[in-house]
């Protein structure tokens, strides 16, 4: 059962999301990506988002460029959580992306990360998850302590 589906507008978008399943995969949540067009394929992601539900999503993660209709899409098809990455593309790299997902209209909310912030859209899911599976809690727990006792320090 997947707890995360990944959607990205096209192939060219994959690379700048795979840290997203490096990610949910050190915390040990299944991820299934996909990739559907909000604009050229509009009726496709509706179907991928109920077929996603009924496999057991909990949080949907979007990565998308440009005009960034991705996130918005997505959650205006669900009341599940949506994050949004903006991935760097085009003439404003990636600064138009970021401007659309934080943009959406009330009552459709898309949580978003920064430019090309595929990990933290991972983190942020694994915290959402971890809402009401306390073993995921008690990992990303040990993430956060691992990641302070790696920080330098003058003494």
């Amino acid at each position: 059962m997947a707890q995360v589906t990944l959607f990205v507008g096209s192939k060219s978008d994959v690379e700048s999301v795979r840290p997203v399943l490096a990610t949910l995969d050190r915390f040990g949540v299944s991820c299934h990506p996909q990739v559907c067009s909000a604009h050229r394929a509009p009726e496709r992601l509706k179907e991928l988002i109920q077929q996603a539900e009924a496999g057991g999503t909990q949080v949907f993660i979007c990565g998308a460029g440009l005009a960034a209709a991705l996130p918005g899409a997505v959650a205006s098809h669900t009341g599940k959580p949506v994050i949004g990455i903006p991935l760097a593309s085009g003439a404003l790299n990636g600064l138009d992306s970021l401007y659309s997902i934080v943009q959406m209209p009330p009552g459709v909310p898309v949580a978003a990360v920064g430019i090309n912030a595929a990990a933290n859209a991972a983190s942020l899911a694994v915290q959402i998850l971890s809402l009401t599976d306390p073993a995921l809690a008690d990992r990303y727990a040990t993430f956060r302590r691992e990641q302070s006792s790696r920080v330098d320090s003058f003494e």
